[in-house]
């Protein structure tokens, strides 16, 4: 009930915002995760020592997901993590090393680059504005938080401020998993910020993040490569839809792990937990692009490979104990 139920209009409680002493637009602020991790157990509050997280599946009339066509309902898996392994009760037979990050983090906009997301936003929104889950999720002054202001000030900016779900030119929710290090739980970071004047004509960032991935990733050397191309379900062709693409490479790792004894939900959440690789890897030979998911086999119990003797199947029920069968 509550993913399903989740309050989406105060989902991101985030720190900040603060100011770079000296930053003036047109400069490239160069930002340094230092570190980044759980409340440790020993600190105080109510957020001291959490030591689980969780992966939900949002319902299509909750705002919905990647793959909300296929998976309409809200489903839920708890993590418990000890060190950086992560291991969850409702998808047994699984253990692989986090990886961890912010999830979200950027700068504040313009007031020129603020309207034209509200306007490209509110025009897609336009061309089906009755669609569940909706095109675009447009200001919302019900539970905005604005810190100090109030009064005119407030309503005026709760007007038109921006929905911090989606990733834009500011970087934002981009949940890139290897801006390391993060985790979805009460947590602490340390940033180095160093400005450099005038950078972002220098170096031609005009919009848009760029980053350099942490050097902390777990070391998996053997996967899963599952591909998709743009081909509907319906068998409809599409013309190098990459997005679509990606969705057929997870729905083909999704079904491939069923037959280990996984429900297609528990699959799915552990597609949105465990550190895979997706990939797009073919835009070239038309009409069809190419993505690919990459799973590491060591962090499953068992063998995934494929063998003459058929797959392991495990007793995967929601708590059950990790038995293991052909």
């Amino acid at each position: 009930d509550d993913i399903r139920d989740a309050p989406l209009t105060t989902v991101h409680a985030l720190s900040g915002p603060f100011s770079v002493e000296g930053a003036q637009p047109g400069d490239l602020l160069i930002v340094d995760i230092l570190d980044v991790g759980p409340i440790p157990q020993e600190d105080s509050g109510p957020l001291a020592g959490q030591g689980w997280g969780y992966t939900g599946i949002f319902p299509t009339v909750n705002g919905g997901g990647f793959l909300t066509e296929q998976f309409p309902d809200a489903y839920k898996a708890i993590w418990d993590f000890s060190g950086q392994t992560a291991t969850s009760r409702h998808i047994p037979g699984v253990s692989f090393t986090g990886i961890v990050h912010p999830g979200l983090m950027g700068t504040a906009p313009s007031a020129e680059l603020l309207a034209r997301w509200n306007a490209r936003e509110g025009a897609l929104i336009a061309t089906d504005p009755n669609r569940v889950p909706a095109l675009a999720l447009p200001p919302e002054p019900r539970d905005a938080v604005l810190g100090a202001l109030s009064g005119e000030s407030f309503e005026t900016a709760a007007a038109e401020a921006a929905r911090t779900a989606p990733p834009r030119e500011n970087g934002g929710n981009q949940d890139i998993k290897n801006l390391t290090k993060g985790s979805r739980m009460g947590g602490f970071i340390d940033l180095h910020v160093d400005v450099l004047k005038g950078g972002m004509d220098t170096y031609g960032v005009a919009e848009n993040a760029i980053f350099m991935p942490g050097n902390t990733d777990p070391q998996y050397s053997q996967w899963l490569a599952f591909s998709g191309t743009s081909v509907t379900l319906d068998d409809e062709q599409r013309y190098l839809d990459s997005h679509l693409a990606y969705q057929r490479a997870c729905l083909h790792a999704i079904d491939y792990l069923t037959k280990f004894g996984y429900s297609p939900e528990q699959a799915y959440l552990l597609l949105g937990a465990a550190p895979i690789e997706g990939r797009l890897s073919g835009v070239v030979d038309i009409p069809n692009s190419c993505a690919t998911v990459y799973i590491p086999t060591a962090i499953f119990d068992f063998p995934v490979t494929p063998s003459a003797s058929g797959p392991v199947r495990i007793d995967a029920g929601p708590g059950a104990p990790r038995s293991v069968a052909r």
